[in-house]
């Protein structure tokens, strides 16, 4: 498992909401967490999946992730 992080447009707690459905129902996610206090919205995500899964997983959630290498 790794932990990838990701510069996002969600930007509050109704966003996150928004998100967590898509990233709760995947059980190849451990963990994942927004840090709403940074400037990029950081999604951070313990997962066995590739950054451009979480990438489409946020995607249809109506989101932009882009992965921070």
């Amino acid at each position: 498992m790794e932990t990838l992080k990701f510069k996002t447009n969600i930007k509050c707690g109704g966003c996150i909401a928004a998100v967590t459905p898509f990233l709760d129902a995947d059980d190849q996610i451990a963990k994942w967490q927004v840090d709403l206090e940074s400037a990029d919205r950081i999604l951070t995500v313990q997962t066995d999946q590739s950054a451009e899964e979480i990438s489409a997983l946020v995607k249809k959630a109506g989101y932009q992730a882009e992965e921070i290498n």
